[in-house]
Order: structure tokens, then sequence, then C-alpha cells
């Protein structure tokens, strides 16, 4: 086993607008691996394959994914073979376009770069050579262990609520990068297993993944980790896919704006893939629903190293 050891990262009120009070919780300082949400999911992930007696990981992730990057430095650290299945994406034509990627490919014992349509296939191939070797793979995102990631975010929302108590306020939204779910999933069960007696809007903001698909995920997420337990009411979510500018990966001018005028007021790197289109897609829909007044916390899920990939389209 290995513990995840950090301190609570650190909430930081931030200079956005006179129109509410913005905070951001700096998960992007998480001290391993650059790190962000993937470092606690990374952990849990790990932790899930030794229980399991599991003695080899399998990951899955475009060039641009921070969790290949973290997952692959948390098995290096434990010495657990960890091969990569990537994708090339509509904003990326070589894998070794990016840092993350460049990071992975030092790191894991192999990459498998392969078309869209062909991901299923290749995970099965993989796994089944694997298993012919003798090993025991554990993939992250079979369905049986996709749902132990949901704990990291059940954890870190505790960070929240300890925060909120020692500072005698209370976030009436919570926004974030949502891609697969995970995160989100963990945030909602935590507010959702808390006793407050005022509304929490918990809002997902898409990178790439329709509202249709993405809402259902975290419902089915929510009513699995469940079941029939009494949950708090007071808890309502959502999953906005007005702000994915066509897809992974793409942005518009807009992302690039708001990521410099945090970084340059703030000092907060964000990037184009994650965080920048979140906290866009956020100011946006603070804008069209006139939101005032209000106490707002953003999720800095991390990505460091694809602020400096990015770097030259924001330095202009």
């Amino acid at each position: 086993m290995i513990e995840y050891n950090y301190e609570p990262t650190q909430i930081n009120k931030i200079d956005l607008s006179n129109e509410n009070n913005y905070y951001i919780k700096r998960d992007d300082l998480i001290p391993f691996s650059f790190g962000g949400n993937k470092v606690r999911i990374a952990f849990e992930f790990v932790n899930d394959m030794l229980n399991k007696k599991c003695d080899c990981m399998i990951a899955y992730g475009s060039s641009k994914s921070n969790l290949c990057r973290v997952i692959s430095n948390l098995c290096k650290k434990m010495n657990i073979d960890c091969y990569v299945i990537s994708s090339l994406d509509d904003s990326c034509d070589d894998y070794n376009d990016t840092s993350n990627s460049k990071l992975v490919k030092r790191i894991v014992n192999d990459i498998i770069v392969c078309s869209k349509s062909d991901v299923a296939n290749t995970i099965n191939e993989v796994k089944q050579d694997l298993i012919k070797k003798g090993y025991k793979p554990y993939y992250i995102y079979d369905k049986q262990n996709e749902k132990v990631a949901f704990n990291a975010y059940i954890k870190a929302f505790n960070e929240i609520l300890q925060y909120e108590k020692k500072n005698n306020i209370f976030f009436d939204y919570i926004f974030l990068c949502s891609g697969t779910g995970m995160t989100q999933t963990g945030i909602i069960l935590g507010a959702m297993k808390n006793t407050d007696t005022k509304f929490r809007n918990i809002i997902g903001i898409s990178n790439a993944r329709y509202r249709e698909k993405g809402i259902k995920i975290l419902e089915d997420n929510i009513r699995e980790n469940t079941d029939n337990q009494i949950v708090n009411s007071f808890v309502k979510y959502d999953f906005l896919d007005n702000y994915i500018c066509g897809g992974y990966g793409l942005y518009n001018k807009n992302i690039i704006d708001i990521v410099k005028k945090i970084y340059d007021s703030n000092g907060i790197p964000l990037d184009l893939t994650y965080t920048g289109k979140a906290f866009w897609g956020m100011c946006e829909y603070i804008k069209k629903e006139k939101i005032m007044c209000k106490n707002i916390l953003f999720i800095h899920t991390g990505g460091t190293p694809l602020f400096f990939d990015d770097i030259n389209k924001i330095s202009n």
C-alpha cells in the first residue's frame, strides 16, 4: 500500500470581479509529478491494484493526459510495470507533441498508439497479451475499478468543508473541469454525504464530452454509489457542454485571453485543454445566469506541463 499523505491543498481568494467572491483550490500544487487531481486519483488506482493482487498497470489517455503522466510516474516510484494506450486526437497529430507524453514515454514499459476507432480492440489485445505472458493486469477504466477513483474527491471535499468551517464561509457554487466525471462524481458524493441545509451547486464544465452522455455518467455513478442511503437534497449538479469549442484540445481566443488574465492578475497557470477552458466556461455561465453576490470556488485540477506547451499561444 502507498499512502497519500500530502497536506490539504490551499484555497486562495483571487481577483476576478466585484460581483462575486471567487476562490480557487490549488490541487495543481500537490507536490508530486506536477500535481493535479490525477495525483489523488492515481493513488486510489494503485492501491486498488495492489489490493486486487494485480501486478501491472494499463492506463489510457491522449498525449495531453495528466492521468497518464501521474500514474506512470507513481508506478515507476513503486516499481510497477505500466503500459499506456493512447489515441490521437483532433488537436494533436503526433503522440510526442506534448510535455506530458514526453514524460510518460521516458518512464513506461510501452506506449501503444492507436486510432480512436480502435481503442477498445487495442485495450483488449494488450490485456490478453499481458495475461499470456503471466501478468495479472489492472486496467484503470474497467467498470469495477473506476469507482475507486471517486474516493479521491470524496476525501478532497472534506478539505473544502474544513476550510469553510475555519473561515466561516459557504461555497454556493463549485466549478471544475469535467471529463470522465471521476472528480466531479467524488465532489458530488462528498457533498451529498454532508448535512448542509443550504443549496450547493456543483457544476462540471466539459472539456469535450456532450452533456447527454456526461450527465448520464454522473447520474449512474451517484445512483450506484449511494444505493438507498439518505443523501443531502440540497446538492444540485450539472454537466455543461456549452464551452467545448468543438472538441477535445480545441479552444478559442476567449480561452487564451482568460488564461492570460488569470496568470497576469493572480500568477496562476491554466491550460487551454482543461482548466483554462473550464475557467472560461465558468465565467460565461455566471454571466449568462446573472449570478451575483455568491461565494464561488474553482477547483484547479492541474496540468502545469500543458501550460508550458501553450506558452507561445498565450505570450502574444
